[in-house]
């Protein structure tokens, strides 16, 4: 059957009516469409801002929508206070800004809310000529409160002796080292850490953050982002990064020279992992990269030691050590030769040193090393030991007493300082270390595990000037310092040793945690950028 239309006549009034209502519906559709092109209030950030991915990364599919759920807990509008810092010999003026940066696609929809804390002294005919550097730690899931409250902030909370347990008063203190007189400082707390928060529901855009390229890329996009908001384009500009910062360091550095159109004067690694390719698994310059470290553990039992002392080990090392090693345990001679050289080295009983072919893996050195005592040493500072809970059991029992015991302290420490001081007041928990964020990480699967010595190699060929200052802790078993100074020593001629320095400090991963070490580090970070 055919369609039948049917005509009917209007009079004047009908028409009238009728061109009224589709005029009030075009406005009403222009001023929606105009709505939605306006960036949420308190935020200065265009919807079209550059999602900073690189080709097969742009853009989120699926459902990146902003929830209900996600705006009415978004973080509140950025908080800006004048502060006074008394320090001996002198007093400093700043601003600190406690807020947040929020990240689109490049379909301009709202992915994620970024927390940063900022310092900027007083000064505004120097504004643009004084340095800006800005800070960020690793895990992956850890917040910058590592760098900002036992290193580089304007206040400084104990985390050595006694103050470095879980019932320590979290009272922060003036920072005699604070780094705020020779340069500004921003510390970014990576989605998941801190404050920082999703905005975008869905799995695909966490998939993307919580992978190596995806978390590069968003650091760089907010770098560049506090940068226009804060109109600093024109200072120079220096990345500090700690433990898997060192990963992320170098990409970031890589990433703004080349994709978000800005310098970088010089880049600044703390305990850095740069590759993860040779550092587990069957590896054996594992080995090699822990055995100077774990020397040193056994040498500070008998009295302070410093980096020049490990010279005899280190060559070792690289040397009648890696050679026995590659000989293998088919070679009996050799492996009863290296073993027990390694309980030598290491004050380890021989017969444990034998029975493991002298090759100790992190977690059997820090059981093995105190076990007649039921100790075990710490991770992130093996000089650094407690008890083990479980002392008799086959089977490893125990976390790391040189670093859980900080979180209670330093959490409370933040969200006292934020809320109180700063005066910013998110909902919600602050995430000093998120398990949640390292279990769901894409560290990148296959053939080609992380690392950044590649990126490293391309900054530094790219700008001449570019400096570099890698800086370890002694007793350091999470990313042991003779690790790096392998992989350094393999860069090209042009990476001289005026362009790229690596210190190492006594201490263990936040080596900052003793006095003379943090006065050095602060020493060497101020030369970088004079």
């Amino acid at each position: 059957m055919a369609s039948v239309i049917e005509v009917t006549s209007r009079t004047p009034r009908d028409r009238c009516c009728r061109v009224a209502g589709l005029l009030a519906l075009l406005l009403f559709s222009i001023v929606g469409a105009r709505a939605e092109d306006v960036s949420p209030p308190g935020d200065q950030q265009p919807v079209a801002t550059p999602s900073g991915q690189k080709s097969g990364a742009a853009g989120v599919r699926g459902n990146t929508a902003s929830s209900p759920a996600a705006e009415q807990h978004r973080l509140p509008p950025d908080s800006t206070t004048k502060q006074t810092l008394a320090l001996p010999g002198r007093t400093l003026a700043f601003t600190a800004t406690a807020g947040s940066i929020r990240l689109f696609n490049d379909k301009g929809e709202p992915q994620a809310d970024i927390a940063y804390t900022a310092y900027q002294l007083d000064d505004d005919a120097e504004a643009r000529a004084r340095p800006v550097t800005f800070l960020f730690n690793g895990g992956p899931g850890a917040a910058s409160a590592y760098l900002q409250f036992g290193d580089a902030g304007p206040w400084r909370l104990a985390i050595n002796g006694d103050a470095a347990i879980s019932s320590a008063s979290p009272d922060l203190q003036p920072n005699a080292e604070t780094w705020l007189d020779f340069t500004d400082l921003v510390f970014i707390d990576p989605v998941g850490t801190g404050y920082s928060r999703f905005v975008a529901t869905g799995d695909d855009v966490r998939k993307r953050f919580f992978s190596v390229d995806g978390d590069m890329n968003s650091i760089a996009l907010t770098i560049r982002r506090w940068l226009e908001k804060s109109n600093r384009l024109l200072s120079p500009k220096y990345i500090v990064g700690e433990s898997y910062g060192g990963i992320r360091g170098p990409k970031i550095v890589r990433n703004l020279q080349t994709e978000q159109g800005v310098g970088v004067r010089g880049l600044i690694l703390v305990s850095p992992m740069l590759d993860f390719r040779e550092f587990s698994g069957s590896s054996i310059l594992q080995y090699v990269w822990s055995l100077p470290t774990m020397a040193a553990v056994a040498r500070e039992t008998k009295g302070s030691v410093t980096a020049a002392d490990m010279a005899d080990v280190e060559r070792y090392a690289r040397g009648d050590f890696l050679v026995d090693l590659v000989k293998g345990e088919a070679d009996a001679e050799a492996t009863a030769r290296l073993a027990d050289k390694v309980a030598a080295l290491t004050g380890i009983d021989q017969a444990v040193s034998r029975r493991l072919a002298g090759r100790f893996d992190v977690t059997e050195f820090r059981r093995e090393f105190d076990r007649k005592n039921g100790r075990v040493t710490g991770r992130y500072d093996a000089s650094i030991s407690g008890f083990d809970p479980y002392p008799d059991s086959s089977y490893f029992h125990f976390n790391d007493p040189s670093g859980e015991p900080l979180t209670a302290p330093l959490t409370s420490a933040a969200v006292d300082l934020t809320t109180r001081k700063l005066n910013w007041r998110p909902d919600g928990s602050y995430e000093l270390l998120s398990g949640a964020v390292e279990r769901a990480w894409d560290f990148g699967r296959g053939l080609n595990p992380a690392e950044s010595i590649s990126q490293l190699r391309q900054i530094l060929a790219l700008d001449p000037k570019l400096k570099v200052l890698v800086v370890h802790g002694l007793f350091d078993l999470a990313t042991p310092y003779f690790g790096s100074k392998i992989l350094l020593d393999q860069l090209p001629a042009y990476a001289t040793r005026e362009r790229v320095k690596l210190v190492v400090y006594p201490g263990g991963h936040m080596f900052y945690s003793r006095d003379a070490s943090r006065q050095a580090f602060r020493a060497e970070a101020a030369a970088l950028m004079k």
